[in-house]
């Protein structure tokens, strides 16, 4: 399974690639098999996404598994609080106030 990831432009975000929009949430990813590249290729030249990347993961019974440590961590949010994680079902999740 392949996952397209980046960087969402106006926020910085780690965003996933849905196979029509992006997402905040990697339970949200579809697989891009072979067209990742291309979709990476679109999305940036389009200004939607910054940095777009394919990278390995496996299906799990929870959604997509990034396979590397580092994606892991970039699809799940800080390593050092736990109050910080993503929480996909929590719609107000990420939304920062200052």
């Amino acid at each position: 399974m392949k996952l397209l990831t980046g960087n969402d432009l106006p926020t910085g975000d780690v965003i996933w690639w849905t196979g029509q929009t992006w997402s905040r949430h990697v339970e949200e990813a579809c697989d891009v098999g072979a067209g990742g590249e291309a979709i990476a290729s679109t999305e940036e030249g389009a200004r939607r996404v910054n940095g777009p990347y394919v990278i390995d993961a496996t299906l799990t019974a929870d959604g997509p598994r990034p396979a590397h440590i580092k994606d892991r961590i970039r699809a799940l949010g800080p390593t050092v609080r736990p109050d910080l994680t993503l929480k996909p079902a929590d719609p107000t999740a990420g939304s920062w106030v200052i």
